[in-house]
Formats: C-alpha cells, sequence, structure tokens
C-alpha cells in the first residue's frame, strides 16, 4: 500500500433505486481498477471505494455528473473509511428495508440504445414493440406493489427466457435487473382486431393499423399510460369524424409525428423546444404554427399552437415509420372520463369511437396521461405533470409529516408527503362524475401503497361540494385540514421555489372558493405557508346562472356591462347584444338585479371570458377558457396604450373592472380591430396588478411576488407579469416543476397542512 491508497464511504441520496444506479457504480468502478461494494439503503445507495486517491477522485466526478438517465441525485455525503483490501468490486443485497423505500421511476420514452436495436435487421429484437432496457420503458403504470420486483408488475405473466435471463443477471448488460425485459420469444405481443372484438389477420398487425389510418379510419392504440385515439392529422374528414365521435368539439388535439423534421414541416422548433421534443419523458409540447402548413384545420381550430410530441414508444416508432408526416394522438375516452387502459373496458368505451383497436398483452395498472409543457417566459412550464414526470417527487425545504392533499376539482391531481418529498400524483382530470372519482380514490390507494406511506393529516379544498372534500370530510382517524384555493395556489410556488416567510401572491384563476362563501379568482394575498392575509381582489360582480356563466361568456359579458353603465347598457351597439334573444337578455338581467342564482364573484378568468363575448370573440365555450384562450390569441403583440383602472381602499383594495369595461366598449364602437383591444386589455391588466404590487409593497416592505393559478397559463399575461415586475425591482416567482393550474394545488395544500400542524 502506497500513502496514495485511501478509502470513502459515499452515501447518495435521491432516484438512485431501480434505475440502473448500481450496476452503473460497479462498472464505474470497474473502469477506474477501483475496489469496494454497493448496497441499496433506506434513504439510497450506499458505496464502499477503496484504491489510489487520484482514482476515487475521478470516480467522484463522474458519479456525479454521468449516471443513469432515469437517476436524480439530490445529495452525495463523502467521509474517508478505513481501508478493508476489498478483493474486487461487488454489488451486494440491499441493506434495512431500502427495497420497501425504493423510489419508482417515471415512464418514458425508448432510449436511442434501444431505438438503434429496434431497427436492426440483425439484432434480436428486430421490430419488437416492446424492447426495453435499464433506462427506458415503462416503470410507474406498470407496478402494482413495492418492493419493485419484475413478481410486483405486469410483467410477472411473462417468464423470461434464458437469453433474456442471462441479460437480467448480467451487471456489465444495461438491461441487468430491467424489470420489463422481454423479447419476441418471451414478451408481450401486439394484436389487431375490429370494434366488435374481432381478430384482423395480419402478418403484421402495425403495418395493416398504419393502412387502415392512411384510408381514414380510426384506431384506438394501446401505449404506455393508457389508450391513445389515431387519425392521419392531414385528414380533414377523419379528423372531423373523430371530433364527431369522441364528442370533443373544438378542444385541441395533440399530434405526434417520427422526428424533427417531420415537425419542422408545420411548426416551428425553438432550441429549447427541441430540448423538451427529445427528452426522455416525450411531453406533449406546444409550438406555433406556421402559416402554410399540411395539418387540418380542425386538429386546432383558432389557435396560434399545436401539441406536438415525438414517440415515446417502440410502438409508436413502428406506426409511424409507414409514412405519415402527423397522426392525431388523443387521449382514448369519451369527454370528460378518464382514458382507457384495459383491453375490455377500450373496446366497450371506445367501440363507438374507434373503428379498429391495435392492443397489446401487458396490462397497465395505472392510468397516466401524456404530459403537456410549455417554453414560455425564459422557462418551460408545466401544463399538465403526468406520464414522464410521476412520480418524481417535489424536495421540500423541510421534513414535514405523511400527508394526503386531495387537491382541487378540475385538473385534480393529489399528493402524498414524507419527509422532504412531495409526491404529486398524474393528471387524474375533472372530479365530475363517478369514473374519475373511482380513479382519484384507485390513485390515493396505489399511491399509498407504492410509498409505503399512511397519511397522519388529510388536506382538502374550502369548497364543500368539491368530489375530492367530501372524499376527505368522510375519512375517519385522521386529522383533517382544510385549505384555501388561493392560499394552496400561492404556496404550491412558494414550496417548489423553497420560498420561506411572506411574499405578495398574484392568484388569477377562473373560480375558488373564498372564505367569505364568494368565488375568488382575481386575488393579491400576503401570504405565507401557515396563513395568509388578503390586501387586494377585483371587485365583485354577479355570476348570472353561477356554473351555466362558464359555459355562456355572454352572461359575463352582461354582469360586467350591468355594472359599468346600470341600465343605459341597453342602448350600447355590441355584438353580444345583437347575438342574444331579448328574452334571454332580460331573464339575465333580472337574476342579475334580484341576485337569484347569481354568486359574486372576483375571478380574472370571468373577467376575461366577459370582454371576450364584449367584444365578439366567443359567446358560448366547448371547453374551460376557451373564450379566454381565444382572446389570447387573436392579440396582438403589443399595444401603444392602456384603458383607464382604478381601486378603492378600505381595509383591502378593490379594483373597478368598470373603467376598463368603459374603454373596452368605447373602442369596440370605434371600431378597432379584436387583435388591437385584446392587446390593449392584457396590457392594462399587468400594468394594473403591477401598479397593485408596488402600493402593497409600500405598506409591506416585502419584494417578493409569487405568481400562480390558471390564468398563467396565459403566456401574455405570465411574460408581461413577470417583464413589469422585474422593471420595478421585484423578484418574481412562477411555476416550473408543477401546472399553475389546479393540478399543482395538492402541493400546497400538503404544504399549508404541514405549517399549520407544526403550529
Amino acid at each position: 500500500m502506497t500513502q496514495a491508497y485511501a478509502a470513502r464511504r459515499l452515501e447518495v441520496n435521491g432516484i438512485v433505486q431501480g434505475v440502473g444506479f448500481r450496476p452503473f457504480v460497479y462498472n464505474l468502478a470497474n473502469h477506474f481498477g477501483l475496489k469496494g461494494e454497493v448496497a441499496n439503503t433506506s434513504t439510497g445507495v450506499s458505496i464502499h471505494i477503496e484504491g489510489p486517491l487520484d482514482r476515487i477522485q475521478s470516480f467522484e466526478t463522474d458519479l456525479a455528473t454521468k449516471c443513469p438517465p432515469l437517476a436524480h441525485i439530490v445529495e452525495i455525503s463523502t467521509r474517508s473509511e478505513s481501508v478493508k483490501q476489498y478483493a474486487g468490486f461487488n454489488i451486494v443485497k440491499s441493506r434495512g428495508r431500502a427495497a420497501m423505500s425504493t423510489l419508482i421511476s417515471p415512464d418514458v420514452s425508448i432510449c436511442d440504445d434501444c431505438l438503434r436495436e429496434l431497427f436492426d435487421p440483425k439484432d434480436r429484437r428486430y421490430l419488437y414493440p416492446f424492447i426495453n432496457c435499464t433506462n427506458c420503458g415503462p416503470r410507474y403504470t406498470i407496478i402494482d406493489d413495492i418492493p419493485y420486483d419484475r413478481p410486483k408488475t405486469s410483467m410477472r405473466h411473462f417468464k423470461m427466457c434464458n437469453a433474456c435471463q442471462s441479460e437480467y443477471d448480467d451487471p456489465t448488460d444495461r438491461r441487468f435487473h430491467a424489470q420489463p425485459n422481454a423479447c419476441v420469444e418471451c414478451g408481450p405481443f401486439v394484436s389487431l382486431f375490429d370494434r366488435r372484438e374481432k381478430p384482423i389477420d395480419a402478418g403484421d398487425p402495425v403495418k395493416k393499423a398504419a393502412d387502415l389510418l392512411r384510408r381514414g379510419y380510426i384506431v384506438a392504440i394501446k401505449g404506455l399510460g393508457g389508450f391513445h385515439l389515431a387519425a392521419d392529422a392531414e385528414n380533414s374528414a377523419a379528423v372531423i369524424r373523430l371530433r364527431n365521435r369522441k364528442m370533443r368539439q373544438e378542444k385541441p388535439f395533440a399530434i405526434i409525428s417520427a422526428d424533427l423534421a417531420g415537425i419542422r414541416k408545420y411548426a416551428g422548433v425553438e432550441p429549447e423546444e427541441e430540448k423538451l421534443l427529445t427528452s426522455i419523458q416525450r411531453p406533449i409540447v406546444l409550438l406555433k404554427k406556421k402559416t402554410a402548413n399540411c395539418i387540418a384545420e380542425e386538429v386546432a381550430p383558432r389557435n396560434k399552437y399545436f401539441g406536438v410530441m415525438l414517440p415515446c414508444t417502440p410502438l409508436h416508432y413502428l406506426l409511424l415509420k409507414h409514412g405519415f408526416n402527423a397522426l392525431v394522438m388523443t387521449s382514448a375516452n369519451l369527454s370528460e372520463e378518464p382514458i382507457a387502459i384495459d383491453n375490455d373496458d377500450a373496446f366497450e368505451r371506445l367501440g363507438d369511437i374507434a373503428d379498429y383497436f391495435l392492443i397489446h398483452n401487458r396490462d397497465i395498472y395505472l392510468r397516466s396521461d401524456d404530459s403537456i409543457v410549455k417554453h414560455t417566459a425564459g422557462h418551460t412550464r408545466p401544463i399538465r405533470r403526468s406520464r414522464g414526470f410521476v412520480p418524481i417527487p417535489v424536495f421540500l425545504n423541510d421534513p414535514v409529516p405523511p400527508i394526503l392533499a386531495c387537491g382541487a376539482e378540475l385538473k385534480n391531481t393529489i399528493c402524498i408527503t414524507t419527509g422532504d418529498k412531495a409526491f404529486i400524483s398524474q393528471h387524474i382530470g375533472d372530479l365530475e362524475n363517478k369514473a374519475t372519482l373511482d380513479f382519484f380514490k384507485l390513485t390515493v390507494a396505489h399511491l399509498q401503497r407504492i410509498l409505503a406511506i399512511t397519511p397522519e393529516i388529510i388536506a382538502f379544498d374550502m369548497h364543500p361540494d368539491y368530489l375530492s372534500t367530501v372524499h376527505a370530510k368522510e375519512q375517519q382517524g385522521i386529522r383533517k385540514v382544510e385549505v384555501q384555493h388561493h392560499h394552496a395556489h400561492i404556496v404550491s410556488c412558494m414550496a417548489e421555489h423553497k420560498l420561506e416567510g411572506e411574499v405578495i401572491g398574484l392568484a388569477f384563476d377562473g373560480t375558488g372558493y373564498g372564505t367569505d362563501g364568494t368565488l375568488w379568482g382575481g386575488e393579491v394575498l400576503v401570504a405565507e405557508a401557515k396563513q395568509f392575509k388578503r390586501v387586494a381582489h377585483l371587485a365583485y360582480v354577479p355570476m348570472p346562472g353561477s356554473a351555466a356563466a362558464i359555459k355562456e361568456p355572454w352572461r359575463m359579458a352582461i354582469s360586467y356591462l350591468q355594472d359599468a353603465f346600470g341600465e343605459n347598457f341597453w342602448d350600447l351597439d355590441l355584438p353580444v347584444l345583437t347575438r342574444i334573444e331579448p328574452p334571454k337578455l332580460k331573464i339575465i338581467v333580472e337574476m342579475i338585479l334580484k341576485g337569484v342564482n347569481s354568486p359574486q364573484t372576483s375571478s380574472l378568468g370571468r373577467l376575461f371570458d366577459g370582454v371576450a363575448a364584449i367584444i365578439g370573440i366567443r359567446q358560448q365555450v366547448n371547453f374551460e377558457g376557451q373564450a379566454a384562450l381565444e382572446l389570447e390569441m387573436l392579440a396582438a403583440d403589443d399595444a401603444d396604450s392602456i384603458y383607464d383602472f382604478e381601486w378603492v381602499t378600505g381595509d383591502m383594495f378593490k379594483i373597478l373592472p368598470a373603467p376598463i369595461i368603459r374603454g373596452v366598449v368605447t373602442d369596440v364602437q370605434n371600431g378597432l380591430p379584436v387583435a388591437e383591444i385584446g392587446a390593449k386589455f392584457h396590457k392594462t391588466i399587468v400594468a394594473l396588478f403591477a401598479e397593485v404590487c408596488a402600493s402593497v409593497r409600500n405598506e409591506s416592505e416585502l419584494n417578493r411576488v409569487v405568481l400562480s393559478g390558471g390564468c398563467f397559463q396565459n403566456s401574455i399575461l405570465l411574460a408581461g407579469l413577470i417583464q413589469k415586475l422585474e422593471s420595478l425591482n421585484f423578484q418574481v416567482f412562477a411555476h416550473r416543476q408543477i401546472p399553475t393550474n389546479d393540478g399543482g394545488i395538492s402541493l400546497g395544500q400538503a404544504v399549508v397542512a404541514a405549517a399549520v400542524s407544526r403550529r
């Protein structure tokens, strides 16, 4: 032994189990000629390494920078140890409760190595639709219980052949302990059926499915997290047929292309967007349409963007190699229902939508929709966080008790916490029917089981009618914490940025139950995790018809016009007043004046709806937020001026919508183009709330502003406010890890509940 010979103990914390981390360490140690051992522990991976000091240092550098693609290292702690004179380097049995504490990896796309093998005629897995390795393929959606071993996954039905077993047992092979490992001899297979469950005799079912798609048929395809409905994206008749059968009238469809060259035929791809498209998560990325493109107009009507993804599974690659520029690839369900994951259920629920079914015999245990992201205001912003990202946790500042947070009603997710980790579920959907509620309950049970967490606290929204709230209140023997909707929004963003103390929170959305029993949504809060104070909000206006006003924005237009002009609004020359029958208008006015089924709202989302209806963009919507979205899509890039605005002071600032509405009406009557009115309105909202924040800072000396809520999916509003507030020397924080909409609210609920429990 020389003086340069040393030994170290490295404790690695993060997602380092079940992702090929131990074989990576094994091969790395052998590469540097080092000795020792590696084992899973209850907190991560423990490594004893010994050898020449310079080689150990090189090993440590590569350990941190070259780890497997599915690994996520949070921390590496190192200490010196005595030399034990190991004969070699070994992978040893897990220590303690390591197997029970393994963090499950997300489902990710096929890796480059497997993709090369897929199309290599000399490879034994040539054209095999389920090729995978330790670095890719299904994880979260096929696990039934812990520990994460093959017998606890849907692969337990497939006994590995000798060749696959040999790979699985060899730590130098990239399929070492790859639980979904299989080949054509021993693994799952694909079949093609018609809608009556009759098998289609085809030597190559994937090629036959491609032929059917080219002829205009709709094909249900079983993917990683559930079924998709596919159609030729260049075939208008096929897309219209899919819309009619799926009962999804105008909401944009996602599309998929084989490669970046195919995408560039119809959409612009910026460098950051290319990184997102080609990432292992393979999310749907919102890309700006090219003015002239080959995609049917019906795919994303009245929208500047396409939702686009590259293939995630080998099956999708095999399908797309048959020459399509793009296929519609949308969730396989009727509107408002969870996506189908089971073959029998797919035939039953999708038989009236799909003409043919391309299925396989590997079960999906938990559905997971495609994730959706957008690169805007300098960063990637998740819109739906699901496949590819779940169940990677959000790491918190401090340890918290085991908590189950039940989320909101729309875009529901749940959150389960343990220690410094918050596990947010995949997208569950809108909790408005029994099928989605059943999925919600299944997800709660599944996450608790695979994470081995028994919650001590359950957190939920204040709205008494949310099904998630009803479920939480029904639970026995557990502490219950009620959390205000917009407080949860702000704290969710604070949690992902690890912010402590008070902040100015701008919480903008369509609807959230307020502490005074009204419907909030245009809120300025001074907030911290344990409490908040409402310091400003949009002044209340009636919401005639309650939920009906969300689906018919013209109702909000009448409410804002009545508020701004009183009875004189009848004399205005506006599109909204000529397109709605006079008897309907009179009924709505009566409801407003008498307060009949017209709850008070301070929602910024409803103000966007009302303005969209006043200027003639849309009187009725076919999906949530459509009017506001089209107002954003039609707005010009910038405006030369803004509308007047004002607020009244008292115990808090009350921002009056009436001056803005009067300005919009004047511009409509003067014939100003819709694009210019839209730009001017957006710029006004930005200027208004920047000034409100400055006033709050003067009183509170707070300089950090947190932005959260569904309205911040609007890129003009988000980018505009960030730029304006930063020009006023505010520190501004917006979502980057979780959705700004209600898909992120469960995280905020959990962190609020933890703070309340500590207090």
